[in-house]
């Protein structure tokens, strides 16, 4: 009986692991597309993608520190991107009133329209990349990643 339960347990285990597999090849393979067509057709990078993003997200704006939290990056890598969008007139740092320390980005109106003309392209790019699967399938999909990712905030 203890070798078919260890044996169970070892099956479990490899499945799991051939999923987290699966998941990281499609993970890496999208953000990798994602990448070139932001590149090669708009000129973009998936980073600065991600802080537009953020930004129009929050369109009263963030603190520089909420917005790294946000991303989950450095406050220098977010600093570099917001410093190039400020020069390009997409977004606007200002000081937070009674702490002249943190700053509060937001987009600027050409920012929001750059972004929404990103975002639709960005959708329809994610779009043709899942076409081989129906809407049922996404679905099911995405409940599935749903619930893993809850079981792995729970921990």
């Amino acid at each position: 009986m203890k070798q078919n339960s260890i044996y169970k347990k070892e099956k479990d285990t490899k499945t799991r692991l051939r999923l987290w597999l699966r998941l990281l090849k499609l993970s890496s393979g999208i953000e990798a597309e994602l990448r070139r067509r932001l590149k090669a057709d708009h000129g973009t990078t998936l980073p600065r993608f991600d802080v537009l993003a953020a930004l129009f997200r929050y369109p009263e704006g963030l603190k520089m520190s909420e917005l790294s939290t946000h991303l989950k990056v450095s406050n220098g890598n977010v600093t570099g991107i917001l410093d190039r969008l400020t020069e390009e007139g997409l977004a606007l740092r200002t000081a937070m009133p009674g702490d002249r320390r943190a700053h509060l980005a937001r987009l600027t109106p050409k920012g929001q329209a750059v972004f929404s003309c990103l975002a639709e392209y960005h959708e329809n790019w994610i779009n043709d990349l899942f076409k081989g699967l129906t809407s049922d399938e996404a679905k099911a999909l995405t409940g599935s990643l749903e619930k893993a990712i809850s079981v792995q905030e729970q921990k």
